[in-house]
């Protein structure tokens, strides 16, 4: 089954959580503008996380690419924009991808799946399926925590041989790993019946 290795934790309804994490990513666009925001907010989130019970490698886990990712994008920021500036969209960043990891760190897929379908099925009569775009929708916030993994084996694989990867290698690794787990994920949906 596809994404069963979270489980739920916390103490909102998966419902709850769900919006919650809508609350907050519309708020973080909206009011964090400066440092002390953005620490303020960093603040928050990592209370949250321990609130939830998630562990802090699980949460680094979860969120080093998206950190790695904020530093590439802050450093060509800086070159045209103030550099409080350019570390606050490189911190909205990470912090954004944080909230949605921390809903996809304490839900299972199975109840994400049904919390999704039931908020989308009033739309069912305008032509939207529901079932579709709530697997759509879980499958894509599934997709950080995979990547990250696949990240970690190859970091593995290159200590067990001795190697320290460089960028060029680990990233067509990277790509190939994920290519290959998506074709994985198409031949599962298809065997369900899911592309009928």
């Amino acid at each position: 089954m596809i994404g069963t290795t979270a489980h739920t934790r916390g103490r909102l309804s998966v419902g709850h959580r769900l919006l919650a994490m809508l609350v907050a990513e519309v708020l973080l666009v909206l009011l964090v503008r400066s440092l002390p925001a953005l620490g303020l907010a960093a603040v928050l989130v990592t209370l949250a996380y321990a609130w939830a019970g998630v562990r802090p490698g699980e949460a680094w886990r979860t969120l080093r690419l998206a950190i790695l990712f904020a530093v590439v994008v802050g450093v060509l920021q800086s070159i045209v924009l103030p550099w409080q500036r350019a570390v606050v969209i490189a911190g909205i960043m990470v912090l954004a991808v944080a909230i949605a990891g921390l809903v996809t760190l304490t839900t299972a897929t199975s109840d994400l799946l049904d919390a999704l379908e039931r908020a989308l099925g009033p739309l069912e009569r305008f032509g939207v399926d529901p079932e579709r775009v709530a697997l759509t929708l879980a499958l894509t916030a599934r997709t950080v925590p995979v990547i990250a993994g696949f990240g970690r084996r190859l970091q593995e694989s290159g200590r067990a041989r001795g190697v320290r990867l460089g960028p060029v290698p680990y990233a067509v690794g990277l790509v190939v790993l994920t290519i290959q787990h998506a074709e994985r994920v198409g031949e599962a949906l298809r065997a369900r019946g899911v592309d009928d």
